[in-house]
């Protein structure tokens, strides 16, 4: 009765479902700025937001502040809660955050650099994690 079509093993009848993987991100504000990464293997000009898997049994918002300490050494705060974005490409679902991250930055092994950005330069991108970003954007205050 389904309108979509999976792989199914003729032998067991497991079905595929091939649903989206759970992802948590971070707009991670550390002194006035924002902090994008730039995961290694990615291109040189390629920059986004802190993110990661959920791991099994864990609660998301407790994830996210994990990644931030995983990927930069900082102790982070949840400011509030952005939105739920779909990552077709990657088949994803991402769960986003402003996280207030204290402490001095340490790069995770992940990494290949970390970029600062004042917040009024900060620009959302086409892909990924740039919609959380200009949603975010379009809700700020001048505060």
């Amino acid at each position: 009765h389904e309108d979509r079509i999976r792989q199914r093993c003729p032998s067991c009848r497991f079905i595929h479902y091939d649903n989206p993987t759970p992802v948590v991100a971070a707009i991670v504000e550390h002194d006035g700025e924002i902090i994008l990464v730039q995961n290694k293997g990615w291109p040189a000009h390629f920059f986004g937001l802190v993110s990661g898997f959920l791991e099994k049994n864990e609660e998301p918002a407790e994830a996210v502040l994990r990644e931030v300490e995983e990927e930069l050494g900082l102790k982070g705060e949840l400011v509030s809660f952005v939105g739920i974005y779909s990552f077709a490409m990657m088949n994803q679902v991402i769960l986003t955050w402003h996280v207030r991250a204290s402490g001095d930055v340490v790069v995770g092994e992940e990494l290949a650099a970390i970029k600062r950005v004042a917040r009024h330069t900060l620009r959302p991108w086409s892909m990924g994690t740039g919609k959380a970003v200009a949603d975010w954007l379009a809700g700020r205050t001048n505060t």
